[in-house]
């Protein structure tokens, strides 16, 4: 028989000389009680460590301690996490220090609520130990500043015996850790709760035995459900994606040219510059951006210069139809020598979300060499970006810099820079080719192919409703998906399945199973939305994941799907599958109507015959 003990604070002088040479309170019981079966470290969770004590007291009763000195236990998740050792001790032991009255304000406006819950529903033997003497406690009385801050800091009995009253605990002051009669004091009181507990589970011990003699019938043991699939998801490649669109010039509406010569440079895209900066939206003379400094932008067009012959300002209400698919690029001048150098290198800073300040600082140094011209660049590049010059470290360029993924999502649904229009359901949905091209494999073969969208400005879109594919386009923007429902989730899954995104559609079944996870077993037997339809179209769209899944889930929760309408829908492999690992099992079910028709037999026999 074993007897678990909690003991929950720490009770040393943090502002004593020698607190790692002070022993612990469990360690003096133990040192003066019994002697020690194992001492170990362990951890109750991923984030609280803990001290296991293991002894033999009363030859032959085994003790179990748990020491944790830290109160982040119930801090964050780890409250979650604190519920079984609680809910399993036997005995808890409180202690704190009575000369540091924080840890005790912690302890009593943080701790002893969180206790209480847990302690409702059960009878928890609880020992609160104050431990230590108390500063100037017995010393003549002073009034001067020192020493009334040293009583300020120490915590009067009244308090303590206080939280006692409120956990119906057994309430101990301990002057000294270092004393014998510490040990013997706190030893007694614990032991007589050693006592008590031991007679209470040998009672209920033997209470079991005598029930089960008497009867003589053992119910079947029920076990554990089959373990669920571990669904995954891909990495993020947003960033690689963007990327892959500088070594293409297919759908560049940009062209950078040397001022000098007019030798084209590099090509890029506008809905990518612009979403890096604001500067960079006025010099392509975008409306309706937030205002940029008449110095800023005077400064950044004396580094770039767009030809006005292929300036377009942008009307969001202009008709699609009247422009070309294939428009000539916007040609944009370098003027400064050190940009013209380094621009490659600049538009792949530009292309990741101005994130990777680090690599782009070293790319820039192989490349000039001398520091003066490095620093100009970089000041350069920053007034380009809107980066302030105080933030030029890679930690705040990129906390503070424009981030593509969530700044690409100004130009979703938006007019800007639009080179292609979806019909959806009778709605127009304005798109740009280059982004949907790095994003969708099959929109990239559908633009640059021998199809019809690729040489039209307007593409209708069938069989799927407007949400469905404005969430779909969202993500190919941001590379976030939000789904309301788990309806909604299952239709952009098959919108994802339908053009090929795979991550987009690994995030729809993390979270369908989330939301079903979620739902209690009553919730899960009322509710109107059919996991076996789920389960149909799961497997026809090619989610393997969710469709293995569904099927352990629909196993587990056996006695609830059995009974609905739809189950009979399922297919005979699906049906011989779900036999197969249904729980609870087919033959716990048998022994189980047996046991019950025996038990009935036994006690409608007659005591005397």
């Amino acid at each position: 028989m074993t007897v678990l003990i909690l003991a929950l604070g720490n009770e040393k002088d943090e502002t004593a000389h020698d607190i790692h040479d002070q022993p612990g309170l469990i360690w003096a019981y133990l040192d003066w009680s019994s002697s020690f079966l194992q001492l170990q470290q362990g951890v109750i969770n991923e984030f609280c460590t803990f001290t296991l004590y293991e002894a033999c007291v009363f030859g032959k009763l085994f003790v179990t301690i748990y020491d944790c000195p830290f109160w982040d236990l119930f801090e964050g998740r780890n409250w979650y996490s604190s519920r079984n050792p609680i809910a399993q001790a036997d005995i808890i032991v409180i202690k704190y220090s009575v000369n540091n009255k924080p840890a005790f304000q912690e302890v009593k406006h943080s701790f002893i609520p969180m206790i209480k819950k847990l302690i409702k529903q059960w009878t928890v033997p609880i020992i609160v130990a104050a431990v230590g003497a108390r500063a100037n406690d017995d010393g003549p009385s002073c009034t001067c500043p020192l020493c009334a801050s040293d009583k300020g800091n120490c915590i009067p009995s009244s308090e303590g015996l206080q939280i006692a009253r409120e956990l119906g605990a057994t309430y101990l002051e301990l002057h000294s850790l270092n004393d014998f009669n510490a040990g013997k004091y706190f030893g007694g009181v614990l032991e007589y709760f050693i006592m008590q507990c031991s007679k209470q589970k040998s009672s209920e011990s033997l209470k079991r035995k005598k029930a089960c003699k008497s009867k003589g019938l053992k119910p079947p043991q029920l076990g554990q459900p089959v373990k669920l699939p571990v669904v995954k998801t891909q990495n993020s490649s947003y960033t690689f994606e963007l990327l892959g669109l500088l070594g293409s010039p297919q759908f560049a509406d940009v062209s950078f040219c040397a001022e000098n010569t007019g030798v084209e440079l590099a090509h890029a895209h506008r809905v990518v510059l612009c979403s890096s900066s604001w500067i960079l939206n006025a010099l392509l003379n975008v409306q309706g951006v937030p205002h940029v400094k008449s110095s800023s932008l005077k400064a950044a067009q004396r580094l770039l210069l767009v030809k006005e012959n292929t300036l377009e300002s942008l009307d969001t209400s202009a008709n699609i139809k009247n422009r070309q698919v294939h428009n000539p690029p916007m040609q944009i001048h370098v003027l400064d020598p050190l940009l013209s150098r380094c621009l490659p290198e600049t538009l792949q800073f530009i292309y990741s979300g101005n994130t990777k300040w680090h690599m782009f600082q070293n790319a820039v140094r192989e490349k000039l060499v001398d520091a003066k011209d490095v620093k100009d660049l970089l000041e350069k590049v920053c007034l380009l970006l809107g980066i302030e010059q105080q933030q030029k470290t890679e930690q705040t360029a990129m906390m503070r810099t424009t981030n593509a993924t969530s700044w690409l999502g100004y130009f979703f649904n938006s007019p800007v820079f639009h080179d292609v229009v979806f019909k959806v359901q009778g709605v127009s949905i304005p798109a740009h080719r280059a982004v949907l091209s790095a994003r969708c494999k099959v929109m990239a073969a559908m633009f640059s192919g021998h199809y019809a969208e690729a040489s039209s400005c307007e593409v209708s879109i069938n069989a799927i409703s407007t949400d469905t594919f404005l969430s779909f386009l969202e993500y190919l923007y941001t590379d976030i998906c939000c789904p309301a429902s788990v309806l909604q989730a299952m239709a952009l899954l098959i919108c994802a399945e339908m053009y090929q995104v795979s991550r987009l559609q690994q995030i729809c079944e993390v979270y369908i199973i989330t939301c079903l996870q979620s739902m209690p077993s009553r919730e899960l037997a009322s509710t109107s939305l059919s996991i076996i339809n789920l389960l149909k179209k799961a497997q026809f769209h090619n989610a393997e994941q969710l469709s293995s899944w569904l099927l352990h889930f629909i196993s587990s929760n056996y006695l609830i799907f059995s009974q609905k309408a739809d189950f009979l829908d399922l297919t005979e492999e699906d049906q011989d599958f779900i036999e197969k690992h249904r729980w609870p099992s087919r033959v716990y079910m048998q022994d189980l109507a047996k046991f019950r028709q025996q038990f009935c037999v036994q006690k409608s026999c007659c005591a005397v015959m």
